[in-house]
């Protein structure tokens, strides 16, 4: 497990070298590259093919989080890799069955993690159920909303992350949450909103979308900052640089899709109200 060597020791945007100030460019932009490749993905694949997409993601992020929280990295009593295979087995059962066995099973991985040794096991088991349901209503969200919704969605939370990063990096400033996360700003935080906000015009002009989704987007960019934030605060508690070496020199998949969590949850809980499908076509 790669040791963090502190927390601002990647892209501190305080030190004057530009290297460091944008050193994590490109983990920033393949993210953004992952994301749009999910995105169009969704739009080809659908159904059953990007439910198992979505599974196979749920999968590698449990594993990580279980990895990265173990006491020994060594010597793990249970295997993080058994974790990840039980979340998957889990949430294919979840979006199998209804009601009240759904939610059971989508409550066994977490309820496994808090009892196995580890670092913050309320946390982690709190963050695992996150993640599970996550995964559950991006595959609900695609079946109710359609595949227009996940490309807004997606594309959301990249325009949030890419002009968050820019703007925070060069104009810098207060920070949002110095004591869970160093490095983000106000100026890049709000950027991230009015980034989200100019994908949801974006709809609302070239789509026909409705103008309810220019809120709506910044509400979504916020969630998904947030998301971000949480995933980050995390691996600082648990001395770890990234959640795993899968995407050689990028990180782990959790990395590349902490944003992405937050949002889905929020237009998870606010699409019954809102009913996505109506708006993305005005």
């Amino acid at each position: 497990m790669t040791k963090a060597k502190g927390p601002d020791h990647h892209g501190d945007p305080e030190r004057p070298d530009s290297a460091a100030k944008w050193g994590d460019l490109h983990s920033r932009a393949l993210s953004a590259g992952v994301l749009i490749a999910v995105g169009v993905a969704e739009i080809w694949l659908g159904g059953t093919m990007f439910a198992a997409l979505v599974v196979l993601l749920i999968v590698i992020m449990i594993w990580e989080l279980a990895r990265m929280t173990d006491i020994s990295a060594s010597e793990p009593r249970v295997s993080p890799i058994l974790h990840g295979v039980l979340a998957g087995v889990a949430l294919v059962l979840a979006l199998w069955l209804q009601g009240f066995l759904a939610d059971f099973a989508l409550c066994l991985p977490a309820l496994m993690l808090w009892l196995s040794p580890g670092h913050d096991r309320p946390l982690r088991a709190v963050y695992a159920l996150v993640i599970l349901v996550a995964g559950y209503a991006l595959v609900d969200l695609r079946a109710t909303a359609g595949p227009v919704a996940i490309l807004w969605l997606v594309g959301v939370v990249v325009a949030s992350d890419v002009l968050g990063y820019f703007v925070g990096r060069t104009l810098g400033g207060p920070k949002f949450w110095p004591r869970v996360s160093p490095k983000k700003t106000w100026s890049g935080t709000i950027a991230g909103w009015v980034g989200g906000g100019l994908v949801g015009l974006g709809f609302v002009i070239l789509a026909g979308g409705h103008w309810l989704l220019l809120p709506l987007s910044a509400l979504v960019a916020f969630a998904g900052q947030l998301g971000d934030i949480t995933e980050s605060w995390i691996k600082r508690r648990a001395g770890v640089k990234d959640a795993s070496a899968v995407i050689p020199g990028h990180g782990g998949v959790l990395d590349r899709f902490d944003a992405l969590i937050g949002a889905v949850l929020l237009l998870w809980v606010l699409q019954p109200v809102l009913a996505l499908a109506p708006l993305m076509a005005g």
